[in-house]
């Protein structure tokens, strides 16, 4: 029998709770179908296509046929799905204002080909318009490829939240990593932490996020704790206990916790955890809001996320977290024009 820290890495047991997949070696599967479906519709229902012609916008995914996978060997991921789509179009002519429909047919967008290379059919009901029909072969495929990207770009980042388990790194290893500055309103930070230790003993660091987002302090507050709010921008069913020690789970289990602290429109702290790290390991997240003048300032800072985990952590913050609240707003600042 080899003796610890001697022998292949692959079968040695590290000191954490969920050593059944040591380095990440075994084969592991999480289906995405359904997690796919809900995104397929999100990118694609809605898509604004104009130009001299006219102006066309898709509707309905009417069909959606295939399947999608996501694997974890040997540490890495590796991706399967196959699907056969079909979306209606509909469309208004320029000059004349006649109205006009059709349909999209995407037969085989899979792992096999590049997103350039899917076949992306166009047809129309019969009659005049086919200028309309020109306007989606042309500048509605260019449309609906960028939206088929953002599905991939979301299966490769979303969906995988916290696949990949962390392995064991040397007490003390340098984990700052340098962050070059970028043009938008949120600003990350990661600040070294060797060993901090919640609940299991992993490497961990701490993320630091700043965003703005065009409503008052105490809007933004409700939206992270009201059941209805919390739902409609994470876009599945909720458990939110808005109270001290009251339980809190999204994204279909994929995220759950306790709140810890609350202090109306200023503060909120949490227990937070995804559901593929360590058993009973969490992060301690801190929300504080503060009004600017008419919009408000969230400063996020995350406290324990494993290394394996950190850029899948800052991920999931920035795209279903902040990206989703800023639609949200708009979505609710235009129902009131």
């Amino acid at each position: 029998m080899a003796k610890w820290g001697q022998g292949d890495p692959r079968w040695i047991v590290e000191e954490r709770a969920d050593a059944t997949n040591v380095n990440n070696w075994h084969w592991t599967e999480r289906d995405a179908t359904s997690w796919s479906k809900r995104k397929l519709k999100e990118v694609l229902e809605g898509l604004v296509v104009e130009g001299e012609a006219g102006r066309c916008e898709i509707g309905d995914l009417k069909h959606v046929e295939g399947e999608a996978s996501c694997n974890s060997r040997k540490g890495k991921l590796i991706f399967f799905y196959e699907w056969n789509l079909r979306l209606s179009w509909k469309g208004t002519v320029k000059e004349s204002g006649e109205k006009h429909k059709g349909s999209v047919e995407i037969p085989n967008l899979s792992e096999e080909n590049e997103v350039d290379d899917t076949e992306i059919n166009v047809s129309k009901k019969k009659g005049e318009g086919d200028v309309l029909k020109d306007l989606m072969r042309t500048e509605g495929t260019t449309k609906l490829r960028e939206a088929l990207r953002d599905y991939l770009k979301a299966l490769k980042t979303e969906f995988t939240l916290g696949m990949i388990l962390p392995t064991k790194a040397p007490v003390g290893q340098d984990l700052a990593t340098e962050r070059k500055p970028s043009g938008s309103t949120m600003q990350d930070s990661v600040a070294p932490q060797s060993l901090d230790m919640v609940g299991v003993k992993i490497p961990t660091v701490r993320i630091h996020m700043r965003e703005v987002f065009n409503s008052p302090a105490d809007e933004l507050y409700s939206i992270f704790t009201k059941k209805e709010l919390v739902q409609k921008f994470s876009k599945c069913p909720a458990v939110i206990e808005a109270e001290k020690g009251g339980k809190l789970q999204m994204f279909e289990g994929c995220v759950s916790g306790e709140y810890t602290e609350l202090v109306p429109s200023q503060r909120i702290v949490l227990k937070w955890r995804c559901r593929s790290w360590p058993d009973e390991h969490y992060a301690t997240v801190a929300l504080t809001f503060q009004d600017v003048a008419a919009q408000s300032e969230l400063e996020l800072e995350c406290k324990g996320v494993p290394v394996a985990h950190e850029e899948s952590t800052r991920q999931c913050w920035k795209k279903q977290y902040f990206e989703e609240i800023h639609i949200l707003l708009q979505q609710s600042k235009d129902g009131m024009e």
